[in-house]
């Protein structure tokens, strides 16, 4: 089992900054890649980016390309999203997830509970 929990979330103007971060207890963070997905009210969750076990690999939806960056750190167990020229379509909850590299919710066994990211125009 993996136990994951999201900080960093919050109420920001657009063209603002956050960083997300997400903790990871239980079994050994290396051995998973890790992704970040949102969920915005009255849509189905999708894909933001997603980060390979060592780091070396990332890879990120169309919409957020070049404003948000995925990074770890595994002597923490932790990885993070820095978003970065942020907009009110970028309203949603946030989860992160441990699982194997790729895009589809469906590779992904563990999840976060989420964290509120809400941009005002």
């Amino acid at each position: 089992q993996v136990q994951l929990v999201e900080s960093g979330g919050g109420l920001v103007q657009a063209g603002d900054s956050l960083r997300l971060s997400c903790a990871a207890s239980g079994r050994t963070f290396s051995w998973y890649s890790m992704g970040w997905f949102r969920q915005a009210p009255g849509k189905e969750r999708e894909f933001v980016a997603t980060i390979s076990r060592s780091g070396g690999g990332t890879y990120y939806a169309d919409s957020v390309k070049g404003r948000f960056t995925i990074s770890r750190d595994n002597a923490k167990n932790t990885v993070y999203l820095q978003m970065n020229s942020l907009k009110p379509e970028d309203t949603a909850v946030y989860y992160c997830a441990a699982g194997r590299y790729g895009s589809s919710s469906e590779q992904y066994d563990y999840w976060g509970q989420g964290t509120q990211v809400t941009v005002s125009s």
